[in-house]
């Protein structure tokens, strides 16, 4: 019997990650090169290809070598963009759209006097530019209970989430921050950031999983929501999560007949393709 591959709905670039990468091309045409604020996407291959047209990463601010920088995706804090002006570096903006909702809710938590929990991973580049937002009064956490050692708990909270999370998770996280956090007088607000792309697209993904014998997700090693996406299939049915064709192992494929294929927000159509295209050969031989 013939392995049949099965590709989820959503798969390849998301609004967000294609918005920027247009950009990118569009401005390295234009100028020859062009540097940005880390890396634009947590892939290595799309980082890759971007450098092959002249596209190179700058760490931090100090590392800028040009008088122009691209913000990558995630985003970055308000004072980030005050330096870079004050230097005279010229901006090229590619936040997502998503990200940016995030940034102005914070903002606005923060102007009205609420302590901001953003529920998402403390280290990540988009949330480290969202609490910039929030004017560093707030906290990242994955653990609701966290807010207990922050000593006297503020009375008014603003929840947001890193637009990467499951929903799921989200809602229970939520739901601690009640049971835990609230005491007399307090006042809660919740908005609901993550991004409806990354929604559908976990979704889609879940959907595929419970029908194939094995999932393979395909993606950055160090891409957040590749990560969630992997964790919800794995739930559910044998999962793998490849960045490239070479990890890919054959026995993997032994006794399965129908396999599933779902990807990141960031991993190019090439790549997915190509993964793809090596599973059948591998049926094949």
């Amino acid at each position: 019997m013939a392995l049949e591959i099965e590709r989820a709905n959503g798969i390849g670039f998301c609004f967000g990650v294609r918005r920027a990468i247009d950009l990118l091309v569009k401005a390295a045409g234009e100028y020859g090169a062009i540097e940005t604020m880390g890396a634009v996407v947590h892939n290595q291959p799309v980082v890759e290809k971007l450098k092959s047209i002249g596209v190179t990463i700058a760490e931090t601010i100090g590392d800028i070598k040009g008088s122009r920088v691209a913000i990558r995706s995630h985003g970055v804090s308000p004072d980030e963009e005050v330096e870079l002006r004050a230097r005279n570096i010229e901006i090229i903006d590619t936040t997502c759209p998503f990200v940016h909702r995030a940034q102005i809710a914070a903002k606005r938590l923060a102007e009205a006097g609420f302590f901001t929990v953003i529920f998402g991973d403390a280290l990540h580049p988009e949330i480290k530019s969202v609490m910039g937002w929030a004017q560093g009064r707030g906290i990242a956490t994955l653990d609701a209970e966290a807010l207990k050692k922050q000593g006297i708990i503020p009375r008014r909270l603003g929840v947001l989430s890193q637009t990467t999370q499951i929903p799921e998770k989200f809602n229970a996280f939520v739901k601690g921050i009640i049971d835990t956090a609230l005491v007399k007088d307090s006042e809660l607000r919740i908005i609901d950031t993550i991004c409806h792309d990354i929604r559908e697209r976990q979704a889609a993904a879940l959907s595929l999983a419970r029908r194939v014998d094995t999932m393979f997700v395909i993606g950055g090693h160090n891409s957040a929501n590749t990560h969630h996406l992997f964790d919800l299939c794995a739930g559910v049915t044998k999962t793998h999560l490849v960045e490239t064709t070479g990890e890919i192992e054959p026995s993997w494929l032994t006794g399965h007949r129908h396999v599933g294929v779902t990807s990141g927000a960031s991993t190019d159509d090439e790549t997915i393709d190509e993964v793809v295209a090596r599973l059948k050969s591998l049926a094949e031989a």
